[in-house]
């Protein structure tokens, strides 16, 4: 799976998907209902390395693979919903 451009991207995507949904379900309930602001520290640190490592993944399969402009701004969309990477990542298995 981590042989192609795309099968990359799929993995960045899963574990994008997974900092987010722990960022939003388990940080940041610590912040504001424990006081607890270094959880969203650590993990929203861990996120945006993960969002980074995204992009630059959907940069390159869009130049390898040679996606259309509406599929790179729908993979873009789709990590920023909660579960959005989840399920691009089941249409692009079925492409693949």
């Amino acid at each position: 799976m981590m042989n192609t451009a795309l099968g990359r991207f799929r993995v960045i995507g899963i574990i994008e998907g997974i900092s987010y949904l722990v960022l939003l379900l388990i940080a940041m309930p610590l912040k504001y209902y424990f006081n607890f602001p270094e959880a969203v520290k650590i993990v929203g640190s861990l996120h945006g390395l993960f969002f980074v490592l995204y992009i630059l993944a959907l940069a390159h399969v869009t130049l390898k693979d040679k996606w259309s402009v509406l599929k790179v701004i729908g993979a873009f969309v789709a990590s920023l919903l909660p579960f959005g990477n989840f399920v691009l990542d089941a249409r692009l298995k079925k492409e693949q």
